[in-house]
C-alpha cells in the first residue's frame, strides 16, 4: 500500500523585532502626544514608529501583529497628538488676546463715572441691548478693564474741526465721539495693544456700526497702537458716524479682549 505523501511542516514565523521596537516607540509617542508639555516629544517618537511599523510589515517570514498595531497606535495618537496642540493653541491665544469671563460693575446712582465706587446689577439681562449698563460702569475680563466714561451725541461739529481730513457725515447722520479708558490687568513680559478692545455702536434696528466705517479721527483720540504693560490704562475718544433720528436709542457694544464676551452699554 502506498503511503500518504509527508504533510508540510508548518513553519513558526519568527518573532519581529522591527514590529516590536515600533510598537514600542509608538505606545510610548501616544503617551506624550497626550502630554500638552510634551507634545514634541509625542510628534518625533509617532513618525518613528509609523515608518517602522511599515517595514515590519514587508519583513519575510515575521510575524505581523506587532507592526500593524504599531501602524494604528502611531495613526491614532497623531490624532490625538494634533487635537492636543489644536486645544493648547487656542487656549494660549485666548490668554494672549483677552478671553475668560466677562464681569460688569455698574457705578452708584450718586457717584461719578470715575469715583470707583460701584454695584452689581441684579437683573439676570443685564448688559444686553434690550437692558444695557449705564456709562461708567466698570467691564472686565481676564486681561482688560474698559469704562465708557462718555458719550457726546451731535458731536459732528466737533469731530469736523478736530482734523482737516475728516469728512462731513452723510446726510440724515451725525458723529458722536465716545470716550473711553482700556487698562490691561495681563501678564504679557510684552505688553497689549488696546487694539484688542473694541467700541462698536448698534443702531436702534439693530446694525452694527464702529469707527472703521468711517475713517475720522477725533480730538484726543485713543491710541489704540501702543503697547500697555499690566495695570496701564490708555484714555481717548473715537468718533463713529450713527443716524440722527435714532442716536440716542442705539447702544455701545464694548468687548473687553478678542475672545471676550460683548456688554452692551447705553449712549446716555
Amino acid at each position: 500500500m502506498q503511503g500518504l505523501p509527508p504533510q508540510p511542516t508548518k513553519v513558526k514565523k519568527q518573532r519581529n523585532v522591527v514590529g516590536l521596537i515600533a510598537l514600542i516607540v509608538g505606545v510610548i509617542g501616544f503617551v506624550f502626544a497626550c502630554i500638552p508639555g510634551a507634545l514634541i516629544l509625542g510628534w518625533i517618537l509617532l513618525p518613528i514608529a509609523f515608518v517602522l511599523s511599515l517595514v515590519s510589515l514587508f519583513l519575510k517570514d515575521k510575524a505581523k501583529w506587532m507592526g500593524i498595531t504599531a501602524l494604528l497606535i502611531s495613526i491614532v495618537g497623531t490624532i490625538v497628538g494634533v487635537a492636543v496642540f489644536v486645544s493648547v493653541l487656542a487656549t494660549s491665544v485666548d490668554n494672549a488676546i483677552g478671553g475668560g469671563d466677562t464681569t460688569v460693575v455698574q457705578p452708584l446712582a450718586d457717584a461719578g463715572a470715575n469715583s470707583g465706587a460701584a454695584q452689581e446689577k441684579p437683573a439676570s439681562n443685564a448688559g444686553t441691548r434690550e437692558n444695557p449698563h449705564p456709562i461708567g460702569s466698570v467691564i472686565e475680563s481676564d486681561d482688560w478693564r474698559v469704562v465708557v466714561n462718555s458719550v457726546t451725541l451731535a458731536a459732528t461739529d466737533a469731530v469736523i474741526a478736530a482734523n482737516s481730513f475728516n469728512e462731513p457725515a452723510a446726510a440724515g447722520s451725525e458723529y458722536i465721539v465716545v470716550n473711553y479708558s482700556a487698562t490691561y490687568l495681563g501678564d504679557d513680559p510684552n505688553g497689549q495693544m488696546p487694539a484688542f478692545v473694541s467700541i462698536e455702536y448698534v443702531t436702534a434696528d439693530g446694525k452694527t456700526v464702529n469707527g472703521l466705517d468711517k475713517m475720522v479721527i477725533a480730538a484726543d483720540a485713543m491710541d489704540t497702537t501702543s503697547a500697555l504693560y499690566k495695570d496701564g490704562t490708555a484714555t481717548g475718544n473715537e468718533a463713529i458716524e450713527v443716524p440722527t433720528a435714532t442716536a440716542g436709542q442705539g447702544v455701545l457694544a464694548v468687548r473687553p479682549g478678542m475672545m471676550a464676551d460683548k456688554i452692551f452699554v447705553a449712549v446716555k
